[in-house]
């Protein structure tokens, strides 16, 4: 066999036996690798998943005996309603009714697979902490309980992994034979996680912390302590793409967390933006991001600070994307662009056109929008768009709010030319920036709303661990709001410093 090969082992015979009779012979009828779970719910037919397709397994409907019987074989339930089955990766995961009675059975097929990171196994070895995206069922926590074996058993480090539904280890005390000599912490109560996780680091010497699903901001906190303190982490969170973590408030941290930044006069017309910009608030917590597409797609994101840095500035950076063949072998099928886009850019000539710095461009008509703030728009965010002079030679006509009434007929016999219509509140540089980051899928920025959640994170920040946060400076309207939000909590708040770099600080009496 090829030694890049993946080797599968799923124990799916005790699965099986947890079942009852008539279920097990109908999945036992068509077994295939690609099984991903049997369903059971009351009053309905069993039913066993694929990843694309699902089969009844029988006529009969699932009574309650059969969800006892089920119950009975198999662990008892935490407070996240799952359990498992001793000494094995499967996962039963119950539906309650309001009164607490299980009316529902989840049984998860649980699968070690040998090889699984042959694909960033380069990344693994860098030492960097890297952090896996994508959606539920993609393999997140098989990659990353291989990950912990080879740690642990191929590069000899100290490994701890943090197990909170015992997905990672299996259930039961002796961990499953899967993720090799790392050792295993189990976690009574989902939300003590990042308390355990601290643990991990004071009480055992660890080189690589090991956790699944980051999803709060107290875990978030928790995983920028394990970083600061030079402990390598690799770990899952919530969210399907690096877009998704940025625009999360709770998890943003994660990636360096998002800030708006006051610039003095000279410094916006030097950087040719308006003065409130967003900056990364610190050094990331991990310093590679990996979205899973499928098991043998990834996309990989290398040096986040850089790549973050130049997403704030409107200029999404082109990802490495690998992919795994039938046989096992990698190829990197598209490279990253990001050093080209970090290095230094060539300033514009004086009375050079914009149309030909951008060849090729979306061409777009600004009608009642400022052409100055347009085209310095264009030019803050890197996007491929000319400004053209009138409405025949535009793909894309910008107009704001009340003009698109008073001149309807001529923009609607446009539209019929498929000329795209695009309508702004106000002809600031701000709403004309969210104009094009909606037109070329860049993600739109509030931010107001921004530092309204920020003061959200950081008065719960303040209640649990009773120590002060300063915000990032904002200007005296966001400021009220940000004071109306921590009055909110029933905290104190204060503004302090100069402009414009005034600023509030939470605390509790």
């Amino acid at each position: 066999m090829n030694d890049t090969a993946l080797k599968i082992t799923d124990d799916l015979d005790r699965l099986l036996q947890v079942l009852p009779q008539r279920v097990r012979d109908a999945v036992e009828q068509r077994v295939e690798d690609q099984l991903i779970e049997v369903v059971l719910d009351l009053g309905r037919q069993a039913e066993a998943r694929y990843p694309v397709s699902f089969i009844f397994l029988g006529e009969e409907e699932v009574t309650r005996e059969d969800l006892r019987y089920v119950v009975s074989r198999t662990g008892s339930f935490g407070k996240d309603n799952r359990a498992g089955i001793e000494r094995t990766l499967h996962r039963i995961s119950a539906i309650r009714n309001r009164t607490g009675d299980i009316v529902g059975l989840t049984c998860r097929v649980g699968r070690a697979v040998r090889g699984t990171i042959n694909i960033i196994r380069d990344l693994v070895e860098s030492g960097q902490s890297i952090l896996l995206l994508g959606r539920p069922g993609v393999g997140k926590t098989t990659m990353l309980r291989e990950t912990a074996r080879v740690m642990a058993d191929e590069l000899k480090k100290r490994v701890i992994i943090v197990d909170t539904s015992n997905e990672i280890a299996g259930d039961g005390d002796v961990p499953h034979p899967g993720i090799g000599h790392a050792r295993r912490m189990q976690v009574a109560d989902p939300g003590h996680q990042h308390s355990i996780m601290i643990e991990a680091v004071e009480n055992h010497m660890p080189q690589v912390i090991v956790v699944d699903e980051i999803g709060t901001a107290e875990e978030a906190y928790a995983a920028r302590t394990i970083a600061e303190r030079g402990v390598q982490l690799v770990a899952t969170a919530h969210g399907n793409t690096l877009q998704n973590l940025l625009q999360n408030p709770t998890l943003s941290d994660l990636v360096g967390g998002i800030q708006a930044v006051t610039l003095s006069d000279e410094e916006a017309r030097k950087r040719g933006t308006q003065k409130t910009v967003l900056e990364r608030k610190s050094p990331p917590t991990f310093q590679v991001i990996i979205e899973i597409t499928d098991k043998d797609t990834l996309v990989i994101h290398d040096n986040v600070e850089e790549v973050i840095d130049l997403v704030l500035r409107g200029t999404p950076p082109q990802p490495e994307v690998r992919v795994r063949n039938q046989e096992g072998e990698v190829a990197v099928v598209q490279s990253s662009n990001r050093e080209e886009l970090v290095a230094e850019p060539q300033p514009q000539r004086p009375g050079e056109p914009l149309a030909e710095r951008i060849p090729g461009g979306l061409r777009i008509f600004p009608y009642a929008v400022s052409r100055n703030r347009l085209e310095r728009a264009i030019e803050n965010l890197k996007v491929s768009a000319v400004v053209v002079r009138t409405w025949d030679d535009a793909d894309v006509i910008v107009t704001l709010k009340g003009h698109d009434r008073r001149d309807s007929a001529r923009l609607k016999e446009k539209a019929m030319q498929n000329v795209r219509i695009h309508v702004v509140k106000s002809n600031t540089v701000s709403q004309i920036s969210n104009f094009l980051r909606e037109l070329f899928h860049l993600p739109v920025v509030d931010i107001e709303e921004l530092a309204v959640r920020e003061a959200e994170d950081a008065a719960r920040t303040v209640l649990r661990y009773a120590r002060p946060v300063e915000l990032a400076p904002q200007t005296s309207h966001i400021r009220r709001k940000q004071h109306a939000v921590v009055e909110k909590y029933r905290l104190k708040s204060k503004s302090m410093g100069a402009e414009p770099n005034r600023r509030i600080k939470i605390f509790k009496d």
